[in-house]
């Protein structure tokens, strides 16, 4: 059964580990990878990566990406937004949010110091939804 707007949304804004897919030409299948993210209902998707990492440079080249999620328990549920790419800046609070979705409170700071420290070598990337494709295929076999 698809999702309605608000259960989707929910669900991609709970703390779980997306992949996102990026075209990398009609000669390549897309670059897949799993990554964090900040998510809050009805808002933008946020995230960061390395400046010169291959999915930013496909992701600059393309301006648009997909992100999907998923869980098995209790039942298979799924959600994949696409959208259009923005870059910006990498800000302590960018990575707090990200990183407070995946590690204690206590592991959130350490976590953030070591990113920031790197913060030159990094690039914050907003997704804008523009369509979803979700569903919950109820019990898990």
């Amino acid at each position: 059964m698809s999702l309605s707007v608000e259960e989707r949304e929910q669900f991609l804004a709970e703390p779980l580990v997306a992949v996102l897919s990026v075209a990398a030409g009609s000669e390549r299948g897309p670059v897949t990878a799993p990554v964090w993210y900040a998510y809050r209902p009805g808002g933008d998707v946020f995230l960061f990566t390395g400046r010169t990492s291959r999915k930013a440079r496909l992701i600059e080249r393309t301006g648009r990406f997909t992100l999907t999620v998923q869980t098995t328990s209790p039942t298979y549920r799924y959600t994949a937004v696409e959208g259009r790419a923005a870059f910006v800046e990498v800000t302590p609070e960018l990575v707090n949010e990200v990183a407070g979705r995946y590690l204690s409170a206590e592991k959130v700071s350490e976590y953030a110091a070591g990113v920031l420290a790197h913060g030159e070598e990094l690039i914050g990337i907003r997704l804008r939804p523009e369509r979803w494709n979700a569903a919950d295929l109820g019990p898990s076999q």
